[in-house]
């Protein structure tokens, strides 16, 4: 073989080496190897998938991504079975054996005392150290932060019950009319407490079955609403289109 050769071959394949990290690189990052669409193409088409709500954020950031949002999606399941687990037992006691809340108050706090009490007396004659009873202090900060975020969220109801009751969303309105009459109903048949065990139930196993299936859910979610607009559609042409609204706007405009 030549030198003139040999510098052709070492050529070349410096040239396959640089064309490999250029190309290579660009392919690897850009192309998705399943379907061969670039990743701005599938992050477009991921963007244009529905979700259930609407939402836009993953089923975990929209519970706010803190310790609530690990209880409800079972990332610490001892924490979250034991959530469910004192829920079930405190609806089993005042529900089902009927037990009163002061009663059982009452009587935790007397069985605590009298122990305490017997403990920190016998210590002396046992020869063993008195118990430490911590000081509870409640923090104010906390209680600021929730008491804020509950004036916020109470605020945004009385503004959106305003907006309905304005007459601005008529979609809005019969939506609220009838989940209130949903809540009514349910009301009825159930207590307070009955009513709170089983939203407590809810929130600790929708979100969770939700996240696991949520593509199968969306997918469904999505015919739903198309049905649910079909119909819409076919009852504001048949009964909404029909009310007569010249008279009310002629007296706003008065």
């Amino acid at each position: 073989m030549t030198e003139h050769d040999k510098e052709d071959s070492v050529v070349g394949s410096v040239m396959e080496k640089i064309s490999e990290k250029i190309y290579g690189h660009n392919s690897t990052s850009d192309v998705d190897p399943d379907h061969g669409k670039s990743k701005s193409d599938s992050d477009s088409l991921k963007s244009r998938i529905y979700h259930l709500f609407g939402r836009e954020k993953p089923v975990h950031e929209v519970f706010g991504g803190g310790k609530p949002a690990d209880i409800f999606l079972w990332r610490n399941k001892k924490i979250s079975a034991g959530v469910l687990g004192g829920a079930t037992a405190i609806w089993v006691l005042f529900e089902l054996l009927e037990y009163n809340v002061l009663t059982l108050v009452c009587h935790i706090l007397i069985l605590a005392l009298v122990i305490l009490f017997l403990w920190s007396n016998a210590s002396t004659f046992i020869n063993k150290s008195p118990p430490r009873i911590p000081e509870v202090h409640i923090p104010e900060e906390p209680v600021l932060q929730i008491a804020a975020s509950l004036r916020i969220e109470i605020n945004r109801a009385f503004a959106v019950l305003r907006d309905i009751a304005s007459g601005r969303d008529l979609k809005k309105f019969l939506a609220v009319i009838a989940g209130l009459s949903v809540l009514s109903i349910v009301g009825s048949c159930c207590n307070f407490l009955t009513l709170f065990y089983i939203a407590l139930v809810l929130l600790l196993t929708v979100p969770v079955f939700y996240e696991k299936y949520e593509d199968q859910v969306d997918a469904f979610a999505k015919k739903a609403m198309i049905e649910i607009k079909k119909q819409y559609a076919v009852f504001d042409a048949k009964v909404l289109s029909k009310i007569p609204r010249g008279i009310l706007k002629g007296k706003k405009k008065d």
